[in-house]
This record gives C-alpha cells, sequence and structure tokens, in this order.
C-alpha cells in the first residue's frame, strides 16, 4: 500500500482512504450564470471536486458565484498569469491547479505559495504531455513517462524551495500506456496524493474506454486519490463515467449492474430494457447489485451473487434474490416491478 501525504481540500482529506471524482466547468468562463448553473448539475450528479479556468480576471467573479451556490470544493485552473492565482486565492478559492513552470520566476512562484500556505489553499500541479519544458523534452527526444515524472518533480521542487508541501501531483498523457507508466513511476518517487486522468481523451465512448483502462488500472494497483474522466461531452457524463469506474473496479458505492450479452435463447428486447434499467437505478444510493439477464436456463445461477434480478423468458420475466426465482412477471411491467422490489430493499 503506497504511503500517502495527507492533503486537505475543504472537508476532504486526500490519504489514499478515499477516491474523489473531480470534473471541470466548460461553459465559457465570462457566463456566470451558465457556469454556476452546470456547477449545481455537478454537484447533484455526485461531483466531488469542480475545477473552473481563471483565464482573465472576469472569470475570477465565478468564484464568488460559484461558492455561494454549491458546497463542494472549488479548484482555480491558472496558466501563465500568477497575479489570477493570488487574486484567486484572495476571493476564497478552495485550490489552486498552477504549472509552476509557466508563471513566471521563483519570486512569482513564492507569491503564490506564501498566500496559499497563509490561507491553508492545496495546490495542484498539473503536467501533460502538451505542457513539458523544453530542456526537457530535448532530454527524452519525446513526452516520456520519464519526462513527465521529472518535469512534476521539479515543479514540486520550486514549492518545496518555498516551504509548501500541500501538493498533489497530475502528469496526464493522451496515450494510456504512458500515461499508467508515469504515474507508476511517480508513485515511487513521491509520497504526494496524485490526481489521475487522461488527458484529451476522447468522446464519450472512446474517452470513456481510454479512461477506465488507464484510471482503473492505476487505482487497482493502490495509486491515486482523485480523478477525472476527461470527455469531449457535457462534464455531468465525466461524473457517471468516474462513478462506474470506481464500481466496476469495487471502490464505488451505489447500484452495481450486470447484465448478460444476449443470445439465440433471448425472447424478450434485454437490450433496451438494460439500458433503461442502467439509468433508472444511476443515482440510486444503494450498494446493491441488480442482474438482468436474457434467459431462464442460467440467468438466476450465473447472477446468484446479485441482490435481486430478471431472467428474460418468451414475453416475460421471472424475478430472483440471490439466485431463487420469485415470481414471474409480463413483460410490459418488467421495469416497474424490478424497480419497485429494488425500492424496498434496506427499508
Amino acid at each position: 500500500m503506497r504511503k500517502v501525504k495527507p492533503v486537505k481540500l475543504k472537508n476532504l482529506t486526500f490519504d489514499g482512504k478515499k477516491i474523489y471524482i473531480q470534473s471541470m466547468l466548460n461553459v465559457p468562463s465570462y457566463d456566470i450564470k451558465g457556469s454556476v448553473i452546470q456547477a449545481k448539475r455537478l454537484e447533484e450528479a455526485g461531483c466531488d471536486i469542480i475545477r473552473a479556468a481563471i483565464p482573465d480576471e472576469k472569470a475570477l467573479e465565478l468564484i464568488p458565484a460559484i461558492k455561494s451556490e454549491v458546497s463542494v470544493p472549488l479548484v482555480a485552473d491558472i496558466h501563465f498569469d500568477y497575479r489570477l492565482a493570488l487574486k484567486s486565492a484572495e476571493m476564497g478559492i478552495d485550490k489552486i491547479r498552477i504549472n509552476p513552470g509557466n508563471i513566471g520566476g521563483q519570486d512569482r512562484v513564492k507569491a503564490v505559495a506564501d498566500i496559499c500556505k497563509q490561507k491553508n489553499i492545496p495546490i495542484r500541479i498539473g503536467v501533460n504531455s502538451g505542457s513539458l519544458e523544453k530542456d526537457i523534452l530535448a532530454k527524452y527526444g519525446s513526452p516520456t513517462a520519464e519526462a513527465l515524472v521529472e518535469s512534476a518533480l521539479g515543479h514540486a521542487a520550486l514549492l518545496e524551495k518555498c516551504d509548501f508541501d500541500d501538493i498533489v501531483i497530475s502528469i496526464k498523457s493522451s496515450d494510456v500506456k504512458t500515461m499508467i507508466e508515469a504515474y507508476r513511476l511517480l508513485s515511487e518517487r513521491c509520497s504526494y496524493p496524485l490526481h489521475l486522468g487522461v488527458t484529451e481523451a476522447g468522446t464519450a465512448r472512446m474517452g470513456l474506454i481510454k479512461s477506465a483502462v488507464g484510471i482503473g488500472s492505476l487505482l487497482c494497483d493502490g495509486i491515486g486519490e482523485t480523478i477525472r474522466v476527461s470527455l469531449t461531452a457535457d462534464p455531468v457524463e465525466e461524473v457517471y463515467a468516474a462513478k462506474d469506474i470506481l464500481k466496476a473496479i469495487g471502490k464505488g458505492s451505489g447500484v452495481k449492474l450486470v447484465s448478460c450479452p444476449t443470445c439465440g435463447r433471448t425472447r424478450i428486447d434485454l437490450i433496451s430494457l438494460a439500458q433503461k434499467v442502467e439509468n433508472a437505478v444511476k443515482d440510486i444510493d444503494k450498494d446493491i447489485t441488480v442482474a438482468v439477464m436474457g434467459c431462464v436456463v442460467n440467468g438466476p445461477g450465473e447472477a446468484r451473487e446479485a441482490d435481486i434480478g430478471i431472467a428474460g423468458g418468451d414475453g416475460c420475466a421471472v424475478l430472483f434474490k440471490k439466485g431463487e426465482v420469485i415470481r414471474k412477471i409480463p413483460e410490459e411491467i418488467i421495469l416497474d416491478e424490478l424497480l419497485a422490489e429494488i425500492r424496498k430493499i434496506g427499508e
């Protein structure tokens, strides 16, 4: 088990005991009202940490506007202008994401570190394959895993020189294998909490696949305290995708759905039914497993570990609990009956 240096973010603690889900607003930064609406949707979806781009002084207005409506921690994403980091801290931001190498000399890094230390604001060092320093690229020839790690630790050293160590590090790559290798190397060389992600992962379909492989592999290794599934999509989809990754590796809460791939024995529209069940249970906060199986030949048997499930028949389905058949249900009311039984669990 990797030893993690605890870092506090508002009411959260990055210490390896819990994995926190992040997302980022994608409404234009000047649209304060739209950003607030999106932040509230993210909180309702279960997002633990919200990041907002602060590209200019106008965007600073996002901080009080969002914090007055949303209780989850807010992170300011800063590039180049260290003064925006200072002003974000003064306006009550909960965390700052910077690349210390692109905000100027050591005096500017110190100014940011000093105000963050004074106000107990952690800093996330964000390095990715597109932001590596020229000398590091020249040394390694390309944005390799070793190059990403060297850059990140060099930036951490800049903050450490300022007597600041409330640090979280991310070293994202759009190449999944590079991302996995980089985080594994970094986890061996420092004890700072790590924020995991595959950058520029893609659309909802491919982005989820790449993120599940990259993030999921590392979490199974015991690496990572906070995650973001970067998708070219509504950020609420990022939150649900992150939740699903955590469920898939046994580290998330909520309903876990298992369903069979169907075969020639299937006599009901199981594909449509499974999709409806998945959508209906995504916000149910019960640690149970629900099975949607295609036939009674082996459905209850294969899914006997499920708390509850259905197995299709010819225009009907049987309801079962822990592999034991309870009753038969007509096809037209399968979804309603299954959801009613799910709601009863734990009551």
